[in-house]
């Protein structure tokens, strides 16, 4: 029986962000979840403070603009999934805090990664991603930025190494594993050598999940990119790795493969921290 019963899915009014509805939606099909979409967006008000300075009518201009993005997130939502299937909310206009402080009563957040480049089109921080797995600690589904159609996360690839954040990872994905086809599990020799990396196949095994190894090492300063070069190979649907970092989540204090991961992206990644 899934143990995935609630998603939490970011909708704002960016072209991304059908993709992660519609996957939200089929995912919540396909486990017997409630899912809700949560309208989390960085206000005009915050975003242009020194606007406020000019007087006159710039503050009820701004809020008019948040009024315009929420009311464009909002028919995008219902295009996109079936309204009375998912639930909608919508945040105080600090959309880390919004998704952090909801994140913590659910299963599976569902979060978009932020667009490559200079992008103007964009209701949330560049270091949202990021802060919201850091700083929540929930199992997070990233989904990439290039707008298309969601695919069943049947092709499974897993980069697993011994450490607290990848177990975390492993255990928050089992109920997508057990529905999927394959599942490869990747373990790197970063120069430390491995260790008892059979125990993760058996731990699968354990749950259902038949899965297959591939030992290999460690390119330096470039296993992000190794990884997702391997990911395309396989032809995988769902990358899922654990999300390093420390202190409070900013990019810089990200990992190196976390970050490279999180900014290359071509294919859905499960992250825990």
């Amino acid at each position: 029986m899934s143990t995935l019963k609630t998603i939490l899915v970011h909708a704002d009014a960016t072209a991304q962000a059908p993709m992660r509805l519609k996957l939200a939606e089929q995912l919540a099909a396909a486990h017997g979840a409630a899912a809700t979409a949560l309208y989390a967006a960085t206000s005009a008000l915050t975003r242009y403070p020194m606007a406020l300075a000019a007087g006159g009518e710039i503050g009820s201009t701004l809020v008019e603009l948040d009024r315009q993005r929420r009311t464009a997130a909002q028919a995008q939502f219902k295009a996109s999934v079936d309204a009375r299937r998912m639930a909608w909310r919508e945040g105080a206009g600090l959309p880390v805090a919004d998704l952090v402080q909801h994140a913590w009563y659910t299963d599976l957040l569902l979060l978009g990664q932020h667009p490559p480049g200079p992008a103007t089109d964009v209701d949330v921080p560049a270091d949202f991603v990021s802060s919201v797995i850091l700083d929540s600690g929930r199992p997070a589904l990233v989904v990439p930025a290039i707008p298309r159609e969601p695919t069943p996360l049947r092709r499974v690839l897993i980069a697993w190494k011994a450490t607290r954040e990848s177990a975390r990872a492993v255990s928050a994905a089992l109920p997508l594993l057990q529905q999927a086809n394959h599942v490869q599990v990747v373990a790197f020799d970063e120069g430390e050598g491995l260790q008892a990396e059979s125990g993760i196949v058996d731990y699968l095994r354990a749950h259902g999940v038949g899965a297959s190894l591939q030992r290999d090492t460690a390119l330096r300063h470039e296993l992000g990119e190794q990884l997702l070069s391997l990911a395309a190979d396989e032809q995988a649907d769902l990358l899922v790795m654990g999300c390093y970092g420390h202190g409070r989540a900013r990019e810089w204090a990200l990992g190196g493969a976390t970050r490279t991961v999180l900014q290359s992206m071509t294919l859905p990644v499960l992250f825990c921290h």
